[in-house]
């Protein structure tokens, strides 16, 4: 039967009143948030038939049947293939064709692992899925809650035998040693902190401790090098790193630090060859905020050793290095846009030319080190992701696969632009926009997003979903608010600890900039964010309620100054150099003047849609719940404020493609129902 009315939460005397939702599995709080979840059946009852239309509408633009571009390594090419009606890709290989070509055979394929079957209708996540060196294993972790807590297994790929490893509290990694035969793998503490590397022989019982990492800001990984030669144990905090490297081929040998932790020090190493030498390149930046580039021999990889290669860049940042025999590849960022610079062995190095005005451009990772070649991939908000194959010798690039787009689209039907916006401080904030060409010279419904956290770059994303709010007269943008790393280090900084206020002024400082040029209006602009991007959407629904007609917060970060004070939960102390230490008195008062949840007040805000994961263990699901209740009790408005509580998902939302299209789905029903939209 539906609900008559919303549900109210109870509230208890004390500082906190909805305290009591932190009782996880508690009945009352199951009850509260089955409640909820009914509630939002309720109230979009009337656009369910609309949900499905949408729903099989970007279903329909994807290629559910599909292949992905297959990865050659030594004497096999790997690959996935998606097949319609099932959640998950399955995982190949085939022999390798001595024609060099890209084409799978199918009559030689192997299935490595079917997730549907593992899934088994429930949620299912997978973390490492590493093949062992010399081709005969396959080492993969599962997650089958949402928790971020893995099992890890190990197939022989000849027998198809799996071995459940008997370890607990696993990170999810899996690393293999150049025996293939020996796994590193990382272990969580109480805190959901990569703390422990061990190390596993195949066949033996129990693990070796290698490494345990005490401070509780510093995170563990540990990772094989490009050359494949090497593995790297990277311990990094939010501000500082130290890596430790170990030849490959010695699993059981001492591992080698490159430069101890020294306080705001970050340095990131790679191994590969440098003039026809096995070298170290390394990123630091020791000489300047925005990275330099060193190399080390392989003899002599420790600090004292390391020689500037590329200098330190006011004007642009080093964001990272690929190496492959062929030469390197460097990632910067320049004027808020990620630029390639290709360092062939032995030639000039030249820069990438691309089309767009606004894209995103990556080198993506590949198993082998011996090619000519590197891939890219490169798309916009009106370009399908393509996978690009570039020559390092001579620049040329192939598109070697473009993501398809099922049905009729024309991407030149679509127009992408880059916008700047005014802050306050007189700062100019970049806008990343896409419409149709119709849509653009008169207000329409715009759909806003941002994030603004921990130097993460929001480069513009072409989404199938997306064309189905576009093709309805909306338009799409991104706010590249400061917090974020699109302008470089200097910009991310300026967007953290005592300067956080900035992401929020500058977030509305677009949103103002769209109306005023009209691009939309207050009445037709929705926002949305998530996890820190969802912490974001509160602070600036507190300030400017007005502003906005309808907000999405996903996994939403709305508790802050409760969650930064309790040091038992998962990455609050790891936070510390994000957003402070609320031991200190003025990081206190500086918290407590933005945080979402302590700000509510008595005014009316605009519609509201706020998703949670039950099992989400970096942003708990009573942040969420506990900010809904406070809001439901506090507003002034009767705007619709919906909480949906996925109780057998995490930080992701629910695993399975479908599933997750039906969630999309349902948030764009939910903006064409409270924007008045009929949705046709």
């Amino acid at each position: 039967m539906p609900m008559s009315q919303a549900p109210i939460a109870r509230i208890e005397p004390g500082d906190d009143p909805y305290r009591w939702l932190e009782e996880r599995d508690a009945p009352e709080v199951l009850a509260y948030l089955e409640a909820e979840n009914a509630w939002l059946e309720t109230e979009l009852a009337d656009q369910k038939e609309l949900r499905e239309t949408l729903f099989q509408e970007i279903k329909g633009r994807i290629r559910e049947t599909d292949l992905s571009l297959p990865v050659p390594w030594g004497p096999w090419l790997y690959y996935q293939r998606t097949t319609a009606g099932d959640e998950y890709a399955r995982h190949y290989r085939c022999p390798r064709p001595a024609d060099g070509s890209l084409t799978p055979d199918s009559a030689g394929e192997e299935l490595l692992l079917d997730p549907n079957e593992l899934a088994a209708g429930g949620f299912l996540s997978i973390g490492a899925f590493s093949v062992s060196p010399d081709h005969t294993r396959l080492a993969y972790s599962l997650d089958t809650s949402g928790d971020e807590i893995y099992q890890l297994f190990v197939k022989e790929l000849a027998s198809g035998e799996v071995t459940a490893l008997p370890f607990e509290q696993c990170d999810g990694s899996m690393t293999w040693a150049n025996d293939s035969a020996t796994l590193f793998f990382g272990e969580l503490d109480d805190t959901h902190r990569p703390h422990r590397l061990h190390r596993h022989r195949l066949g033996e019982a129990g693990a070796t401790l290698v490494f345990e990492e005490d401070d509780g800001r510093f995170f563990l990984h540990c990772y094989r090098a490009s050359s494949e030669r090497q593995l790297i144990l990277l311990l990094n905090s939010k501000t500082t790193s130290e890596t430790w490297v170990l030849d490959a081929g010695t699993p059981e040998g001492t591992w080698t630090c490159l430069a101890p932790r020294e306080e705001n020090h970050e340095y990131y190493a790679d191994h590969g060859r440098l003039n026809g030498q096995w070298a170290w390149l390394l990123r630091s930046n020791q000489t300047g905020i925005n990275f330099a580039l060193y190399h080390a021999t392989e003899s002599e990889p420790t600090r004292a050793h390391w020689q500037e290669l590329i200098a330190h860049d006011e004007a642009r940042m080093l964001e990272g290095i690929s190496l492959n025999a062929g030469g390197f590849v460097l990632s910067l960022r320049e004027g808020g846009l990620p630029i390639v610079q290709v360092h062939p062995e032995g030639s000039a190095p030249y820069p990438l030319q691309l089309p767009d005005a606004a894209y995103s451009l990556y080198v993506q990772d590949n198993l082998e080190f011996d090619s000519p070649f590197v891939r890219l991939r490169y798309e916009a908000l009106n370009r399908p992701a393509q996978v690009r194959q570039l020559e390092l010798a001579t620049g040329e690039q192939k598109v070697l696969k473009e993501t398809p787009v099922e049905g009729p689209f024309d991407a030149d039907a679509y127009v992408s632009q880059r916008l700047w916006a005014t802050a306050e401080d007189g700062t100019r904030i970049p806008i990343s926009l896409v419409a149709r060409r119709e849509a653009l010279g008169k207000p329409a419904p715009l759909y806003l997003y941002g994030y603004g956290a921990y130097g993460e770059s929001l480069d513009p994303w072409f989404s199938h979903a997306r064309l189905s709010l576009l093709d309805r007269g909306f338009v799409f943008a991104i706010a590249h608010v400061r917090g974020g790393g699109e302008l470089g280090e200097a910009w991310y900084r300026a967007g953290k600890l005592e300067h956080k206020a900035n992401t929020f002024g500058d977030f509305i400082a677009c949103a103002e900039h769209l109306i005023a040029e009209g691009y939309t209006s207050r009445a037709q602009l929705a926002v949305s964010g998530g996890s820190a991007g969802g912490l974001l959407i509160g602070a600036v629904l507190n300030l400017r309620p007005e502003l906005f007609a309808a907000a999405i917060a996903e996994v939403p970060f709305v508790d802050v100054l409760n969650t930064m004070q309790n040091p038992d939960l998962p990455l609050t102390v790891t936070e510390y150099d994000e957003w402070g230490d609320p031991n200190d008195p003025e990081v206190f008062e500086r918290i407590k003047g933005y945080a979402p949840y302590e700000n509510v007040r008595a005014q009316a805000y605009p519609a509201m849609l706020v998703v949670a994961g039950y099992n989400d263990s970096r942003v708990q699901y009573w942040e969420a719940a506990k900010w809904v209740a406070r809001l439901r009790a506090t507003r002034t408005d009767s705007n619709p404020l919906l909480l949906k509580t996925d109780l057998g998902a995490g930080h992701g939302g629910m695993s399975g493609r479908y599933q997750a299209l039906r969630d999309v789905a349902l948030e764009y029903a939910f903006l064409l129902k409270v924007l008045g939209l009929s949705g046709n």
